[in-house]
């Protein structure tokens, strides 16, 4: 799984390049940090955004500001408010984001996240 140990340190998430990326509506500015088998990123939508995409991927995702909903391809809705997170598994749901006032997220996947079976 890691094969790389992360040693200590600080992020100065204004020092972070933002990167666009466009959804259905709106826009989603990245801040990425890549470590081998992780990725740590601060993600905003901008009022209005739904994500092009349905995701398979597992992530960490807490809300930092704003609000957003998480739906599930099985019609299931899940409103998330500042302070709220949720977890899922890589191929264990497939998702896809909304806001309509606007959110900034505190997102971590990777390798941890796989899915187990046994």
């Amino acid at each position: 799984m890691n094969t790389k140990n992360i040693p200590f340190q600080t992020i100065d998430w204004t020092k972070i390049p933002k990167t666009e990326h466009k959804g259905e509506t709106g826009i989603a500015y990245w801040q990425t940090i890549q470590f081998e088998g992780l990725r740590i990123r601060i993600v905003e939508y901008s009022k209005g955004y739904i994500a092009d995409h349905w995701c398979t991927k597992g992530h960490i995702v807490h809300c930092l500001e704003g609000d957003f909903m998480s739906d599930l391809n099985n019609e299931n809705k899940f409103i998330l408010t500042k302070g709220m997170t949720y977890v899922v598994t890589d191929d264990l749901s497939s998702h896809r984001s909304t806001t309509e006032n606007g959110v900034k997220l505190l997102i971590i996947d990777g390798e941890f996240l796989q899915l187990s079976i046994e």
